[in-house]
């Protein structure tokens, strides 16, 4: 596994609770179509169960299974309060009808 979590990101979480979750997000084109998206949020996922929970200096990183061979970087970007997580990295390949 090759997660890495900049120390900016760690940062910026460990003040939001120290909490994030990397998961899959569905994206559809306008004409038909669509990919899976790898998108952190800076919470606990609805359902533990269901991911891979590590902690990391301080933080813990709940990675939906299909992610967990993936190499993906965490970092944070914005300027003051208008601050958000995104993911660098490969995303696995679904189809989608």
């Amino acid at each position: 596994m090759a997660i890495d979590v900049t120390p900016r990101a760690r940062e910026w979480l460990r003040r939001k609770g120290g909490v994030v979750t990397l998961r899959l997000s569905p994206r559809h084109g306008c004409c038909g179509g669509g990919a899976d998206v790898t998108v952190a949020e800076a919470r606990a996922p609805d359902e533990p169960e269901r991911y891979t929970r590590l902690e990391f200096e301080d933080v813990t990183l709940h990675i939906d299974p299909s992610l967990v061979d993936q190499e993906l970087r965490v970092d944070v970007d914005g300027f003051l309060g208008l601050r958000h997580l995104f993911v660098e990295g490969t995303s696995p390949t679904r189809a989608r009808k």
